[in-house]
């Protein structure tokens, strides 16, 4: 009886650990053309969105170093460069995702870039600003709190995948400029 009853907890208990466990969602197969094809290399991130994990966090860290080069433009320079770089995204978010066919590959992060750039449109300089906006930006990201999860649900097409981020960003870029002006 002791026995039987010792059974039945450890199975209980195995089963109540087993639930716990990480599973992860199946990713798709990264494409080999990232290292063969400069298009391809570009909407991967280059080469970030290939990480086994969190290719999106590992997209916005390498948006840092570009953000960096850019960051001493004038503002009307700066968001001239984010149209265009939106709308070159957008096209090729779509050409590769049409090509690979699956929408919204985790590993094609040129969008995490777009994103990260609007977050830190106007900040103020310092490592302790683009810290804030690296988490400001991934939180939102991540969280897709609305409007964020409808754009990310029902706009399709390479735009689509831009415009999640764009968002996301968007939402980060307004609280370091509050930050900004009240601290």
């Amino acid at each position: 009886m002791r026995m039987e009853v010792n059974i039945m907890v450890q199975q209980k208990v195995t089963s109540i650990f087993n639930s716990f466990k990480y599973h992860p969602k199946k990713r798709s197969q990264i494409p080999e053309k990232i290292w063969h094809e400069p298009l391809y290399f570009i909407a991967f991130g280059l080469g970030s969105g290939a990480m086994p994990v969190a290719p999106g966090t590992f997209g916005t860290l390498l948006a840092i170093p570009f953000y960096l080069l850019l960051q001493n433009l004038p503002l009307y320079a700066y968001l001239l460069f984010l149209i265009v770089f939106t709308v070159f995204s957008s096209w090729l978010s779509d050409r590769i995702s049409r090509e690979i066919h699956v929408h919204d590959h985790p590993g094609m992060n040129i969008d995490e870039f777009v994103g990260f750039f609007v977050t830190m449109t106007a900040a103020p300089h310092g490592l302790g600003w683009i810290i804030l906006g690296f988490l400001l930006f991934r939180l939102f990201d991540i969280w897709k709190p609305w409007p964020i999860d409808i754009i990310d649900e029902k706009v399709h097409g390479g735009f689509g995948m831009v415009l999640d981020d764009i968002f996301a960003g968007i939402f980060a870029m307004i609280i370091i400029q509050y930050l900004k002006v009240y601290f």
